[in-house]
């Protein structure tokens, strides 16, 4: 065991405590994969990320991705807080323009966004593969969610490393009127992931739109957040995480189908964590270049606890 440099930063958000959560390990090496698990069991928070020499020449570092149950091969809120925290560390990255990420997905690209408050990263998601879902499963997960027929526009499997059954809904307020039943979306084994468009201008807290919102931001409202053209919820009871604050690999798949299909705009911003009293804030954008589209996900980063770990 030795001292590592460690740091707690939280996603999606610029304002400490209002995001996703991410610990980061600066220094993986040496370090098994039972000891990793072990660590990322123990901080009990959803994802745990251990940075090391990249393999690729062409990438900056290589980070691995862990759960309380396991590897991942891809994760976004991972990968952009531990860019965060790379460069907060004195990492250099190759190219001006762009930092190259490692992980067992591939590689991944990272940009820099300036905008009026500050900087936002973003990464490049990764390509999707995506299917109809049987009737059989949709007809489950909906009397799981509480979800009526007409409340569900249209659904997809979604896949870009992780596999999330993503719903559209028909509006914001039903996303945030969800009550679900975990145990049973454990029995069936699904990640779900319900995306709905609020129907006008959002205020900037969005805590007039349920009581059960309100209820969840009332004394705990951060100061300032950017207005949400939709709701994202995001439930993973099959990984032990009723609902996760801020899923960047969720948020990249549903923009991917939801552009391609017409859906949603070509750039959006999506809320998410509301009704667990945080202000998640991801920033979807489609560019076409070369005859193809890629989809950009972004968001900011803030270190909430930096010093060393024993591991």
């Amino acid at each position: 065991m030795k001292t590592r440099p460690f740091k707690q930063v939280d996603v999606f958000t610029d304002q400490p405590y209002f995001g996703n959560p991410l610990a980061v390990v600066l220094d993986g090496s040496v370090l098994d994969d039972a000891a990793m698990q072990r660590f990322a069991h123990w901080t009990n928070l959803s994802e745990t990320t251990f940075v090391l020499p990249a393999t690729d020449p062409s990438a900056d570092y290589r980070v691995r991705i862990f759960t309380h149950g396991g590897e991942l091969p891809f994760a976004g809120h991972p990968t952009l807080g531990t860019c965060h925290a790379w460069l907060q560390a004195g990492g250099k990255p190759q190219r001006k323009d762009v930092i190259v990420q490692e992980c067992k997905a591939g590689l991944i690209n990272i940009r820099l966004q300036p905008h009026a408050r500050g900087t936002r990263q973003a990464f490049a998601a990764p390509p999707l593969k995506r299917s109809a879902p049987s009737p059989v499963v949709l007809a489950q997960v909906a009397a799981a969610l509480g979800l009526k027929p007409q409340h569900i526009s249209t659904a997809q499997l979604l896949d870009n490393g992780p596999v999330w059954l993503g719903l559209l809904l028909d509006s914001a307020d039903s996303v945030l009127q969800i009550e679900p039943d975990h145990l049973a979306l454990k029995k069936y084994g699904l990640k779900v992931g319900v995306i709905g468009a609020h129907q006008a201008p959002a205020a900037p807290l969005l805590i007039a739109r349920s009581s059960r919102e309100a209820r969840a931001f009332s004394g705990n409202a951060p100061a300032e957040v950017s207005a949400a053209d939709f709701e994202v919820r995001a439930f993973a009871a099959p990984m032990g995480i009723h609902e996760d604050p801020v899923t960047g690999s969720l948020n990249a798949s549903l923009a991917q189908w939801l552009m391609a299909d017409g859906l949603a705009p070509d750039h959006y911003v999506v809320a998410q964590g509301t009704c667990l009293g945080r202000a998640g804030r991801v920033y979807l954008n489609r560019e076409n270049a070369g005859g193809s589209a890629s989809v950009w996900v972004g968001g900011e980063s803030v270190t909430c606890m930096e010093g060393s770990v024993t591991l």
